[in-house]
């Protein structure tokens, strides 16, 4: 269990002096993780106007520093979280591989300035933010597959657009995302879910080793084989919480031809809904899906929607869809025979930046019709802004359960769904009516616990959630504060919801 593959380097924990002399060497890899490291106990941030310092960090590079005013620092700097945007590095380390991410590592503990890294930029609640270093790992991006045993080997930085461009010539998949600029990292170490989750597991299901630079400079490789304790705690609690990831190992699986289809509805919603919901839990494994019922800025009313993808012909899903069309017909509908690759430029997103509050929970079994009749009533009352308020499902089961809640740190086994409730705006709605939409939120957060449950989806990390570390990790949190305190006992890997030393 406590079995180390180390590299034998530096110890990060250096004097300013030190740092000069400590060679980071040159080294194949590629990083993550999810945390801003702004409230680290005791740091203070090198001020701006320390450029000798950040001149030192550069020449440590392979890769090159940019710094405020550079042309490329606010793209670089955005966060796919607009209301965090505002929150600006001081320098953002464009990594090229491990020996880079490791330099960072020892330059931001001599100088005390505080880290984040990102790869994606998506985290929820703006944790890959930060006023000190980003250690930026998007460059090493790199998706390589053996096409004999299907195994695919990616960097730390990889999205989803480049597993989708590696995979197609060799008609294979992992679990992915369908938002194309989210980072595979933070998707694979909170868990991560996609339409082929219930045929083939999460995201993390899928992951066989990953490769993690420490905050004290080892580089480890994790398997189940090696480093097991800290494999079982990053898949599922890996995002920012233990070091900076730089690969992932995965085992991919064929694919063929999908059936894709988008649906919405906007008549007798609480009929379809329940309808809707005995098909898809009684679905073979092979049904992705979510379902969405959405209150827009100036429609009429609500729009219930399905999107998804079923292994197999349109008749398979028009036949499961057969109780549902008794019920209503769709107001539109679209279903297209694909080859998988192509099914998936169907269903996919790009993931553009905006302003947005997600607050999910998990849920067993079917929703009641209270339930159901909670969620239209609380679309309902939704005060409005300039673009939308959303509750969804993301259906699970299937192969998701293969594995026990303790099994690895993902712990929500056992659930049919993921449920959520979302709230969008724009710049053009005022301080007012954005305070009115996140109380409007919360209450329906709050309401939607009695016909769900108290647990959430870390990947939706949100920094409303009361008793997150509960929330996110139930049974599995004393193991996690273990591992925690054996891997970073300084809590370098630091931010608001971060697992505690």
């Amino acid at each position: 269990m406590h079995n180390e593959s180390i590299e034998q380097t530096p110890p990060v924990s250096l004097s300013r002096r030190q740092f000069l002399r400590a060679g980071t060497g040159a080294a194949l890899g590629l990083g993550l993780g999810l945390p801003s490291l702004g409230w680290l106990t005791g740091c203070t941030s090198l001020p701006p106007s320390r450029t000798p310092a950040w001149n030192e960090l550069a020449a440590s590079l392979q890769g090159s520093l940019l710094r405020p005013g550079a042309p490329d620092f606010a793209a670089k700097a955005r966060p796919w979280a607009l209301q965090y945007a505002s929150t600006l590095p001081q320098g953002i380390a464009q990594c090229l591989g491990e020996a880079d991410v490791r330099a960072c590592l020892q330059w931001a503990q001599a100088y005390k300035v505080p880290l984040v890294a990102r790869s994606g930029g998506h985290s929820y609640a703006g944790y890959s933010t930060t006023t000190g270093l980003m250690v930026d790992v998007s460059a090493m991006n790199r998706v390589d597959i053996d096409g004999a045993t299907g195994i695919a080997q990616l960097g730390g930085g990889a999205r989803n657009k480049h597993v989708y461009a590696a995979c197609r010539p060799y008609g294979r998949a992992v679990t992915h995302g369908r938002c194309k600029d989210v980072g595979v990292a933070g998707l694979v170490l909170g868990g991560g879910i996609g339409f082929n989750m219930r045929a083939h597991g999460l995201t993390c299901d899928g992951l066989t080793e990953t490769r993690i630079v420490l905050a004290d400079g080892r580089a480890l490789t994790c398997s189940a084989n090696e480093n097991a304790e800290l494999f079982w705690a990053i898949r599922g609690a890996g995002g920012g919480n233990f070091g900076i990831h730089t690969g992932f190992t995965f085992q991919t699986f064929p694919v063929g031809m999908y059936t894709v289809f988008a649906m919405t509805w906007t008549g007798r919603l609480a009929d379809v809904f329940a309808a809707l919901q005995d098909m898809a839990l009684a679905a073979p494994d092979g049904l992705g899906m979510k379902l969405s019922v959405v209150a827009k800025a100036g429609a009429s009313g609500l729009t219930l929607s399905i999107l998804g993808q079923l292994a197999g012909p349109q008749d398979e899903l028009k036949a499961l869809l057969a109780p549902v069309f008794a019920v209503r017909a769709p107001d539109t509908a679209i279903v297209e025979e694909r080859g998988y690759w192509d099914a998936q430029e169907f269903l996919s997103e790009d993931g553009t930046p905006e302003y947005s509050h997600e607050r999910s929970r998990f849920a067993r079994g079917a929703l009641s019709g209270a339930a159901i009749q909670a969620i239209l009533a609380n679309l309902r009352e939704w005060p409005g802004t300039t673009v939308a308020g959303t509750w969804k499902f993301f259906l699970m089961g299937g192969k998701i359960d293969a594995y026990a809640p303790t099994d690895m740190a993902f712990v929500h086994r056992g659930y049919s769904m993921i449920t959520s409730a979302e709230l969008e705006w724009s710049p053009a709605d005022s301080p007012a009516v954005l305070a009115k939409n996140q109380e409007w939120l919360s209450r329906f957060h709050d309401r939607m616990e009695q016909y769900t449950s108290e647990y959430c989806y870390q990947n939706f990390i949100d920094p409303s959630q009361r008793d997150y570390l509960h929330a996110y990790y139930g049974e599995n949190l004393p193991q996690l504060k273990a591992a925690k305190r054996r891997y970073d006992p300084t809590d370098l890997f630091r931010y608001p919801q971060s697992i505690p030393v």
